[in-house]
């Protein structure tokens, strides 16, 4: 089977949920740390061996091209500073992959984000990746997906169990554990945000995916479901009650960090932090004074 190459992430957006700071700049550029959040989730798909990417965007997210591309000005004065070390960092972005970009044109669901990816994928596998689900590179979620579409074909999603009154903010997948092996199971169905009470399981979808090519097909039989938007969710349990292509789960138990909601982000921002070894220690500490309430507020140069 011809490796994957191609990764899709969805960048068209409103974020709406963390207005005013999303007015006039796309939720995908809020720093996680010192970095905006999607350059972790194509740093992720870079390191999976995925190195054409495709941003699907829509209006004002000028900036997520701007990131991506060179920066002549503030590296020429950089370099004249003798910066190395920042200027090695702005260089990153704009070497770590091959960008492309397509405009969404209006905000008609993730199904749609997808299907607008089709003229560039082509006749090919993909990832799909978004930006909300950080997943830790010290778990390769993206790169086991992979590798079980290489052994099974069809379609891959990543699951995750999560409390069961929880599942109505999901997409939520009936599985075949006998099917599969460990934490790689058969999805036998999938419900966009059902009611707890007539959830299929506590498995819900993330933010990774790796599709076949077969689901544009489906995404372009796919009425508009849940929220009056085309569902990913509906395209995939098409897929996975017909003969048309097998779907696959991996069951994720690694590190995830949820951007999407504004407590989650800012979790996600301490955790990162914590972890850095230039910040962590001495940010770890002053963390442990706040919290148990002997801050000073001493401010260091």
């Amino acid at each position: 089977m011809t490796p994957l190459t191609k990764a899709v992430v969805p960048a068209a957006g409103l974020g709406t949920r963390f207005l005013p700071a999303t007015k006039a700049t796309p939720k995908e550029m809020l720093p996680v740390v010192d970095k905006p959040a999607i350059q972790y989730v194509v740093e992720e798909a870079v390191a999976a061996g995925l190195s054409d990417v495709l941003m699907v965007t829509g209006r004002n997210k000028g900036s997520l091209e701007d990131h991506f591309d060179a920066a002549w000005e503030l590296e020429a004065a950089l370099e004249a500073k003798g910066d190395t070390d920042r200027l090695r960092r702005v260089r990153e972005s704009a070497v770590m992959a091959d960008v492309h970009y397509v405009r969404q044109g209006a905000p008609k669901g993730l199904g749609h984000a997808v299907l607008c990816a089709r003229q560039h994928v082509g006749n090919e596998a993909f990832a799909v990746l978004l930006g909300d689900d950080l997943i830790d590179p010290r778990d390769p979620l993206l790169t086991t997906m992979l590798d079980v579409r290489a052994e099974h074909g069809g379609s891959v999603v990543a699951l995750l169990e999560v409390p069961p009154d929880q599942v109505d903010m999901y997409g939520c997948a009936a599985i075949d554990r006998a099917a599969g092996s460990g934490d790689v199971v058969t999805v036998t169905g999938l419900v966009e945000k059902p009611d707890p009470a007539d959830a299929p399981s506590n498995l819900a979808i993330i933010g990774r995916y790796v599709l076949d090519p077969g689901v544009f097909d489906v995404l372009e039989q796919t009425p508009p479901g849940r929220g009056d938007e085309i569902q990913l969710t509906d395209a995939l349990q098409t897929l996975a009650t017909s003969a048309a292509g097998a779907v696959h789960g991996v069951v994720f138990r690694g590190r995830r960090y949820d951007t999407g909601d504004r407590l989650d982000y800012l979790k996600a921002v301490v955790r990162l932090a914590s972890e850095r070894d230039d910040l962590g220690p001495e940010f770890s500490a002053w963390l442990k004074g706040f919290v148990a309430g002997t801050d000073s507020g001493e401010q260091h140069g």
